[in-house]
């Protein structure tokens, strides 16, 4: 990729909408829009941040193309900090192609995946957890999640991280300054200072660790699983958690013999709901498939949700079925409640003390489903994300980069405690430093920067 090129693409999703915008970025942005774009003004005299009405002109065929409005951007006051043309036209696809094609005539590049972000990263706009942010940002599938990117777009993950490696890069200076001058005082002193840093940056950093489950959830979303033996209520309870009917539902046990995946918003997280076949030995091959697809998903799941049955009581498949879940994060619900007396369903919840969730519920009436989405958001992030202070890790890559810095600082400790010399000891906080560094960019390799930008749509 060469920065000195100049690159457009649309920045819309691709088809027919009301309107399409397309961007262009770079040295020659302004001399090509000054040769399709035609006004009453000419480019130099049209404002930098203002708008201008115009028709895009074919200059071969004489054709009018489209009317437009034309945004024109001087660096380095820009997402990109080049010069940038954002010509918002008609948005059909004939007319953003034609459009397109006029510019990349004019000696114009398309743009490849990521590519405007990238230049913001490269020309010092953001850095690089900021540009990993704005995908996160478009990617959100709830208000909170967006709030997560939000946050870290608007740099506080950065200026955590920023603040730790100007420590750690002081320490070093210190150690140097140390190793140079080897006065016995001045040594000791300096010890001192680099044992109580290390501490209070790895505190810190585990704090920073710590905040990565919850993160995750909001960025990712939960992978729930819906288990259970036949005719209990699953695809039922799928169907009210989704807010529609997207599984059938019937009094014939087996109804449902293959996984059904559903999107929803619960409490502000994002989650899959996945209803799975009932749970059951049967002789039936298509049904056995769905078996073991459920045994798979229950596996594989960030929570499971065990249907039970208050009309039948525990039968010898929901102990099976209970059998899965030891060791795992789950919930059981009590099904049917509403057919029941009270003194069966507390007969039940006798035989359930070793687990710590259980709740009732008659999911066909709807009695139950408030309480049980409110439990699965308490049971994965204690407190919602405000406008508080708080950062959350939300990225697979952070928190790799994170651990590897821990366990830097902590090899940089045994060394210290075990008496090693000072300058030993900068090996290990160098690496710290540069763990750090790859979070925000300061210090990333060529292989890494080119993975996150192609995770990117072109145009943006």
């Amino acid at each position: 990729m060469h920065n000195e090129d100049t690159i457009a693409a649309l920045s819309t999703p691709y088809g027919t909408g009301g309107i399409g915008v397309i961007r262009i970025s770079g040295e020659k942005a302004f001399g090509t829009a000054a040769k399709i774009f035609k006004t009453s003004k000419a480019m130099e005299e049209i404002q930098s941040h203002t708008v201008t009405y115009g028709k895009i002109v074919d200059e071969e065929s004489k054709d009018i193309v489209d009317e437009v409005l034309l945004l024109k951007m001087c660096k380095p006051n820009t997402f990109t900090r080049e010069d940038v043309i954002e010509i918002h036209c008609h948005g059909g696809i004939v007319v953003i192609n034609r459009v397109l094609e006029l510019i990349f005539k004019n000696g114009v590049r398309p743009a490849e995946p990521g590519e405007f972000t990238k230049r913001a990263f490269l020309n010092g706009r953001i850095d690089l957890s900021q540009a990993e942010a704005i995908i996160d940002l478009i990617n959100s599938k709830t208000v909170e999640s967006s709030k997560a990117a939000v946050s870290h777009l608007e740099g506080r993950l950065s200026s955590r991280l920023k603040s730790i490696r100007e420590t750690l890069v002081g320490l070093l200076a210190h150690i140097e300054v140390t190793v140079d001058y080897p006065e016995h005082d001045i040594e000791e002193i300096t010890g001192e200072k680099v044992l109580e840093n290390l501490i209070n940056i790895k505190d810190e950093l585990h704090t920073l660790a710590g905040t990565f489950e919850r993160g995750k959830i909001l960025r990712e979303g939960l992978n729930i699983v819906i288990a259970g033996k036949p005719n209990v209520g699953k695809s039922s309870l799928l169907n009210q958690l989704s807010g529609s009917i997207k599984a059938i539902v019937t009094d014939i046990p087996g109804t449902t013999r293959d996984i059904i995946e559903e999107y929803v918003n619960i409490k502000g997280i994002p989650a899959k709901i996945t209803d799975t076949a009932g749970i059951r030995s049967t002789q039936d091959i298509v049904e056995k498939i769905g078996v073991n697809k459920a045994y798979e998903a229950v596996e594989h799941a960030d929570l499971t949700i065990v249907v039970l049955s208050a009309e039948t009581g525990i039968e010898e498949e929901d102990i099976k079925i209970l059998s899965l879940i030891k060791n795992k994060k789950a919930l059981i619900l009590i099904n049917k409640t509403d057919l029941v007396d009270n003194n069966q369903i507390i007969e039940i919840k006798k035989q359930l003390e070793e687990y710590d969730t259980v709740l009732n519920a008659s999911v066909i009436n709807a009695r139950g489903i408030e309480e049980l989405e409110t439990t699965i958001a308490e049971l994965f992030i204690k407190g919602r994300i405000s406008g508080n202070d708080e950062v959350l890790l939300t990225n697979s890559r952070h928190k790799y980069l994170v651990d590897r810095a821990i366990e830097d600082i902590q090899q940089a400790l045994n060394s210290f405690n075990t008496g090693m010399p000072l300058d030993m000891v900068t090996i290990d906080i160098k690496s710290c430093a540069d763990n750090i560094g790859q979070i925000t960019g300061e210090s990333i390799d060529e292989a890494v920067m080119h993975d996150i930008f192609s995770r990117f749509c072109i145009g943006k």
